[in-house]
């Protein structure tokens, strides 16, 4: 907004701070507050603190009235990248006023200090790769999307035997063993082969980034205790199936993102040899094993740092000169062998616990062997100002993060979802943009499912008695008819939501064809092949068709209009003379909205809505329903 705001100073305004949101170090930004002149308000200041620096205070200049308001200015440099936070104080008659941070971005005036305002600078050479946040992304957990053959016991160094499903639509294994364990070490076999024969499938879907789960050999299904980083796991296939698979998918327009996982190996790893499977000696076998420096033993060989206490995810040192050439740094590192061999970019496992140098040195090695290669971080906050083991973290200064998860995102639609209210939505959406990078913001990978949460549909259609059974009800639920039909309903609502939004919508394999479960390894089922919710499926696909042709929802900018109706969510992309208006009611009666236009059309079910009523536009938005409406003027 450019208009003077009722208070004296709001931060998404630009009549009172320019540039908006986050700001290029080494680049002015203005601030002007507008206090009443009744206040008699005098001597007013503006101070800035580097985070965990001194603050300095820059006094403000009176430049005149704006009708009964007085108008003062100061202008503030940031001087390099980092978190910076900002206030104002000033004299009244009755003393001196802080002028803080209130909801929205609106101030407030107190008597002593209150929140303060954040404002993120960024190193304005550094620019995040374009082509992901402008695409659709796919999920695939390799183990359960699609196999071409029935899984054989694999042989080789390292591999332990292996329970295998023979029949696709089986349970994964969800009981504790004789010890109380449950090991993960049931597969269905899912081939890279297999995701080569759904490429077709997933260029209907205008998918033009694939995120792989891990693909490296390891022990478990899910693959998140890696045993070798520089082996496909024999199960996937192999190396020249992974190149063929990249090549296949680039001549469709598709990249490949792999998933590292860089914190922590596998206690069964080449690494750490804990069963002594592998021919190389481990840390775990020897303190005389090259891996011995990588981790923190306290006692050897049975004491050492892990993952959250699991003992079959021992943390590594990061901070480990020949850990970070083995990931990144040589020439046939990790990370770099993988671009070279096809890959575009990294997903990092738990980013927050990955030292800044390390993340942003294995970004500069992504960036060394592939110019515009994409490095994500799984962070589940607002990243510009998280807080990881009492540190400030340096995601989005320059040369770390290209991209986040965003699950701020996911929280705010199923919080809108299930009562919450349209602003509440719009705030934290508001927020997100305030304080990211423009370039990151519209490059989020936005999601509604992952493989640490329960399926979509589950979570959209369950009762909170349910969410209390027991494991053996939770495995062979499904939603009763007249709610499957409710949470058909609202994960449209969500989809709609989800592909409107700046960013990459990006869907977890299986949930655009009606899949449910509750967590892991329930949300970790097969892809149903051959029993797709037909209905899902072609929501999805005409979802994925109006983003794929919209230039509009990939760059446009973003407005939020919250009226008085807390079920009504609406917002606008706009981009040049292309307008979208999204109205989404969550609710249980028809809610009208006026919009500016003499006609829209409903991109989704084709409606056209035109100029009837002497008070503009109205349209009525059904119960439980999304309209993407494309608007035309007089003018087009």
């Amino acid at each position: 907004m450019n208009h003077i705001p009722e208070c004296m100073f709001h931060s998404r305004s630009l009549a009172c701070k320019k540039p908006y949101g986050a700001s290029p170090a080494g680049e002015p930004v203005e601030f002007t507050v507008y206090p009443r002149r009744e206040h008699s308000v005098s001597r007013l200041t503006l101070w800035v603190e580097e985070d965990g620096q001194q603050a300095a205070a820059y006094p403000m200049r009176w430049f005149g009235l704006i009708g009964a308001r007085d108008r003062y200015c100061a202008s503030f440099t940031p001087p390099h990248s980092g978190l910076y936070w900002y206030w104002f104080t000033f004299d009244t008659a009755d003393g001196p006023r802080f002028c803080a941070r209130g909801y929205g971005g609106r101030s407030e005036v107190l008597d002593s200090m209150g929140d303060r305002y954040q404002l993120t600078v960024y190193d304005p050479a550094y620019q995040p790769p374009r082509w992901f946040g402008e695409g659709i992304t796919y999920n695939i957990f390799p183990d359960r999307f699609c196999r071409d053959r029935e899984p054989v016991q694999p042989e080789g160094e390292g591999i332990a035997p292996r329970v295998l499903h023979e029949n696709w639509d089986d349970l994964p294994v969800y009981r504790p063993d004789e010890h109380g364990e449950i090991l993960n070490n049931d597969f269905f076999g899912g081939t890279l082969r297999g995701v080569m024969e759904k490429l077709d499938y997933l260029e209907s879907l205008h998918v033009q980034t694939i995120y792989f789960n891990p693909i490296f050999q390891a022990y478990s299904n899910h693959r998140y205790d890696t045993g070798d980083y520089k082996r496909i796991d024999p199960l996937l296939g192999s190396e020249e199936d992974f190149k063929t698979l990249c090549e296949q998918a680039k001549k469709r327009g598709m990249r490949v993102v792999l998933d590292g996982v860089f914190n922590h190996t596998g206690y069964d790893s080449r690494y750490f040899n804990g069963h002594g499977r592998y021919d190389s000696l481990g840390a775990h076998q020897s303190k005389d094993s090259p891996y011995y420096p990588w981790f923190d033993f306290s006692e050897w060989p049975d004491k050492y740092g892990s993952w959250w206490g699991i003992y079959t995810l021992p943390q590594v040192n990061e901070h480990n000169e020949d850990y970070q050439n083995y990931i990144f740094r040589d020439a046939d590192s990790v990370v770099r062998r993988w671009l070279r061999l096809g890959a575009s970019g990294w997903r990092l496992d738990v980013a927050d616990e990955l030292p800044d140098d390390f993340i942003a040195g294995l970004n500069a090695a992504a960036k060394k062997e592939k110019p515009d290669a994409l490095v994500i971080g799984e962070v589940w906050e607002d990243a510009s100002n998280k807080i990881a083991y009492s540190e400030r973290r340096r995601y989005f200064g320059g040369g770390e993060l290209d991209s986040v998860m965003n699950y701020p995102l996911r929280d705010a639609i199923l919080a809108y979802l299930n009562g919450g209210t349209a602003e509440h939505f719009a705030e934290t959406m508001e927020t997100l943009r305030e304080n990211y990078p423009r370039a990151v913001f519209y490059n989020l990978m936005n999601i509604i499912g992952t493989h640490d949460t329960a399926r979509a549909l589950t979570i959209l259609g369950v009762s909170s008695a349910e969410w209390k059974m027991n494991r053996d009800e939770r495995a062979h639920y499904t939603l009763p008819p007249e709610r499957l039909d409710s949470a058909k309903r609202r994960l449209r609502l969500a989809a709609v939501i989800q592909f409107t939004m700046p960013g990459s919508p990006t869907i977890y394999y299986g949930d655009e064809a009606g899949r449910q479960g509750f967590e892991d390894p329930f949300n970790r089922r097969t892809y149903p092949w051959g029993a797709e919710d037909r209905e899902i499926l072609a929501f999805y696909r005409r979802l994925c068709e109006i983003h794929a042709d919209s230039d509009t929802l990939a760059h446009g900018e973003l407005r939020f209009d919250t009226g008085e109706n807390d079920a009504l969510l609406r917002y606008e992309r706009t981009s040049g003379d292309s307008r979208l208006v999204i109205a989404v009611n969550r609710g249980h009666q028809y809610v009208e909205t006026k919009v500016d236009a003499l006609y829209a059309l409903d991109l989704l079910s084709g409606e056209g809505f035109a100029y009837a009523d002497p008070d503009g536009l109205i349209v009525s938005v059904p119960p439980e329903t999304a309209y993407i409406l494309r608007c035309v003027n007089a003018a087009d």
